[in-house]
């Protein structure tokens, strides 16, 4: 079924990748479909080396407990025990930094600085440099320590700084001389191939559609994001770990075993951050998901716990999720950006549906959904520029004709324009192809999002 799921997806949206399913061990399903180069020459193989963006965190908690172990650390330490410049965060604790509950600014929110010392000191900083990111740009925290839950690639990449300085030896080789040896994962390292070049063969490029969905290109050489991409591939501990589907299997054994954590490790590990006031820090308010110490945390009504982590990076989706009661393990790895939304989700929805002993839908796009010889003949009253609504991430600026097809500009949740057709779907409804926007006209207005926002002209 997985192998069905990940071709009706293949169909429809280009899935380029690698998946593994195992229960107890054995593997029930694997597969390898795509390419692995931007040109379609290369197939993608079943021991092909994907980028594994953030489920990277989950070995930088390991190597964090690794330090706690040698009685080098402590979760209740504070980071200006070690870094006494960063003076603005002085209340933040080692566990504040792995459960994401510091308030320590994301880099993303400042991508600015890592691209002018790529472009005008021509090197990639280095993740010993994110203490000067910090200093330099004055980020302020978004909450004090414990008040609140906020994702901060930053929190791991001082992590990972911890690691280098405490244990003595590049951060890199401690994960390397530390977990994937002795876990057996011989495919594995973490490097920096924009920086250093590509270290192993059989490498799935990072590729994304820049304008014309038919145009693809490497992220990191060619395209319009090629700055988000290479400017931070100096960075440690968010991301920067290469691995294929059968080296993932050997960390879930290697866990499940006790090969390098012992199990009350991995109990701290997973429990679910807290804050101040004693509530659960939730991490996915949909899912009820928390997050303990590099792994995100739920519980399924049958199976009983659920860790996971995902990974996104330009051209880059990862999935890894564990069962450790059930002893069931899904690896998803991908390495071509999706062009829509819709087939996209559910597939993904699918490949959870038969981890979980259910049916799967079948992977639906949005030309599956989209009205099929609609009436055009209101269209004409929904071309127009639009008001924009007060705090939205996502904002329709223009809709207007172009081929017989409505079409509309946007901002994203970045701010960056983009251009896109919209596909009826329903009586005066539409949607777009690279995401799950619904938008709906009347009345002299367009309403999406749970915004209302009326025609300027």
């Amino acid at each position: 079924m997985m192998e069905n799921l990940a071709r009706e997806l293949q169909k429809k949206d280009a899935f380029n990748g690698t998946w593994l399913y195992a229960e107890n061990g054995e593997i029930v399903s694997k597969g390898a479909l795509g390419f692995r180069d931007p040109a379609d020459t290369l197939p993608i193989t079943e021991d092909s080396i994907f980028q594994l963006a953030s489920v990277s965190k989950t070995f930088t908690a390991a190597a964090v407990m690794l330090v706690m172990r040698q009685g080098l650390l402590s979760p209740e330490d504070k980071i200006t025990k070690f870094f006494p410049e960063l003076t603005e965060y002085q209340d933040v604790t080692v566990r504040h930094l792995l459960n994401h509950t510091s308030g320590i600014p994301d880099y993303f929110d400042d991508t600015d600085w890592f691209i002018k010392i790529w472009k005008e000191e021509k090197r990639v900083p280095g993740n010993d440099e994110i203490l000067r990111f910090l200093l330099e740009t004055k980020a302020k925290p978004y909450f004090a320590p414990g008040e609140g839950l906020h994702y901060s690639n930053t929190g791991y990449n001082l992590l990972a700084l911890l690691v280098e300085r405490l244990s003595g030896v590049p951060y890199e080789e401690f994960l390397q001389k530390n977990i994937f040896d002795p876990a057996g994962m011989t495919s594995t390292h973490c490097c920096h191939i924009r920086r250093d070049g590509v270290p192993f063969e059989n490498y799935a490029q990072a590729t994304v559609y820049d304008g014309d969905e038919e145009d693809k290109c490497v992220a990191d050489v060619d395209s319009a994001e090629v700055g988000e991409v290479a400017a931070f591939d100096g960075l440690n501990g968010d991301d920067y770990v290469y691995t294929n589907i059968f080296d993932m299997l050997k960390w879930d054994r290697a866990l499940r075993e006790g090969k390098l954590l012992t199990l009350e490790e991995q109990t701290l590990m997973y429990t679910p951050g807290k804050l101040n006031n004693g509530e659960d820090a939730v991490y996915d308010e949909d899912d009820g998901l928390g997050y303990g110490f590099g792994w995100a945390v739920g519980r399924d009504e049958s199976l009983g716990p659920v860790v996971s982590h995902s990974g996104g990076m330009p051209g880059v989706a990862t999935w890894f999720e564990r069962f450790p009661d059930a002893d069931r393990v899904l690896v998803i790895l991908t390495c071509r950006d999706y062009r829509d939304a819709r087939a996209y989700s559910s597939y993904w929805d699918g490949m959870e549906a038969i981890v979980r002993d259910q049916e799967p839908e079948p992977v639906v796009s949005i030309e599956d959904i989209a009205v099929k010889d609609p009436d055009k003949s209101k269209w004409p009253e929904f071309c127009g520029k639009y008001e924009h609504p007060e705090d939205a991430d996502f904002i329709v600026n223009e809709v207007f004709l172009k081929d017989g097809e409505l079409h509309a500009n946007a901002l994203d949740e970045d701010g960056d324009p983009l251009t896109f057709r919209l596909y009826p779907i329903g009586d005066n409804e539409f949607g777009r192809k690279g995401g799950m926007l619904r938008l709906t006209f009347g009345g002299g207005c367009a309403m999406y999002g749970g915004h209302t926002c009326k025609k300027l002209n």
